[in-house]
């Protein structure tokens, strides 16, 4: 099961539960900082495994050591037996383009290109070589196409395994997401990629509108995607298998009976995974490599995220959708991040977030983005009420200042705030 922070307790309670898979950015990377649920899991000889969603392996640049050494350090805390990230970018302008540094607040899908291929391969073996345990690499959902690729899904992933050794963590639902999104045959993807390099699998629900399969992690698994994992399964034995919900979680109960339902799918026969070859040398990908990536990466996210012209062979229609999916999560977070501004701005929280969003990407991760939004809010006296406008500067001016307010300064604000309420 995926562990979260909101169902730590059902997890604790749920039977047959071997494993566990935290994401790695969520937790403190010293030993006696875990979160107690997962300390007890771990007492009780539950492994957790580290789930990585911000290295971006396959962007332009090389991983930031100071992102590979906390992620090391948390495999090393969580005494983890592998650690696990995606392949995807998560970034991109900065210093190989004249575009400013900008993030996705998501992980966005790498073209299937030799150069893309290259520089994915050489950023792997920077991660492996930083890690003190092995890694294992995530295919991800896409709402959209890269024009002129030249492989396919299955294709890339064989050629990165054949390059680095690495691992694969397969996610059957994105593998269908794929399929309703982009048109690509799960079952293809399945016989071209090695099935003996699965460390694992991901299983997650989503929902289907106006035609655009929607991966959400907050609706219950379909009954397409256990079909992916039953072919899955016809052909290797995984390791493991993994529930992912990040959402609108269920009772204990529904939980439960999804796992069975997982664990049913994963019935018929395969064979074991067998040992890997010795993957082949990786050559450096070279400065041109990297910066033809950068240029292509960094004008599509200037696309989704800063309002930028629509690059060249991208279908704008599908852009729009993916721009507008960015901007409501990253709401969303920010939302769970701070909720005191969707207390305190109500149902204009959203359409007021979504157009500050459509004018400042994120940056510097999303609790400066709450308090830019609510900076913003202030500066175009965006709030109609007087009294939301107060509130919403106490808030801002004790998390904005240069240092905490002392005891008495919240005392006074807060009776402050206490009589504009009157």
């Amino acid at each position: 099961m995926g562990w979260r922070p909101e169902i730590a307790d059902v997890i604790d309670a749920l039977p047959g539960i071997d494993w566990v898979e935290a994401v790695a950015e969520n937790l403190c990377a010293e030993r006696d900082h875990l979160p107690d649920p997962l300390r007890r899991l771990r007492a009780r000889g539950v492994t957790v495994v580290p789930h990585g969603v911000g290295l971006g392996l396959g962007g332009a640049e090389r991983p930031d050591p100071g992102r590979l050494a906390a992620l090391a350090d948390r495999a090393e805390a969580l005494g983890a037996p592998l650690v696990t990230e995606h392949i995807a970018f998560v970034r991109a302008g900065g210093g190989r383009t004249a575009c400013v540094p900008l993030e996705a607040g998501h992980l966005l899908p790498v073209p299937r290109t030799r150069d893309a291929l290259r520089v994915l391969c050489e950023n792997v073996r920077i991660a492996q070589d930083s890690l003190p345990v092995p890694l294992a690499v995530e295919n991800i959902a896409a709402l959209i196409n890269w024009p002129d690729e030249e492989m396919t899904e299955g294709q890339f992933l064989a050629e990165l395994v054949a390059r680095t050794g690495v691992r694969l963590l397969i996610d059957v639902a994105n593998l269908h997401t794929n399929h309703v999104n982009r048109g690509e045959d799960p079952a293809r993807a399945l016989d071209e990629l090695p099935v003996e390099a699965i460390a694992y699998v991901h299983v997650a629900g989503g929902v289907e509108r106006d035609g655009v399969w929607h991966d959400t992690h907050a609706h219950p698994v379909t009954r397409p995607v256990l079909d992916v994992l039953a072919e899955l399964r016809s052909r290797v034995a995984p390791p493991g298998v993994l529930l992912e919900r990040d959402d609108d979680f269920p009772s204990g109960g529904e939980l439960a009976a999804e796992l069975e339902v997982v664990r049913a799918a994963t019935g018929a026969t395969g064979r074991d995974g067998a040992a890997l070859p010795r993957p082949d040398a990786v050559r450096p990908a070279g400065g041109a490599a990297r910066e033809r990536l950068a240029l292509a990466q960094s004008g599509l996210l200037s696309a989704l995220v800063a309002g930028a012209p629509v690059p060249e062979g991208f279908d704008a229609a599908r852009l729009a959708v993916q721009s507008r999916a960015l901007a409501a999560k990253r709401a969303s977070v920010v939302a769970r991040t701070a909720p005191e501004l969707p207390a305190l701005l109500g149902e204009s929280y959203h359409p007021l977030f979504l157009a500050y969003a459509a004018r400042r990407p994120l940056r510097d991760g999303y609790r400066r983005d709450a308090l830019d939004f609510a900076e913003h809010l202030l500066a175009a006296r965006a709030p109609g009420e007087a009294r939301v406008r107060r509130a919403l500067s106490v808030w801002w001016q004790e998390r904005a200042g240069a240092r905490p307010p002392r005891r008495a300064t919240r005392l006074v604000r807060a009776a402050r705030a206490a009589l504009t309420a009157r």
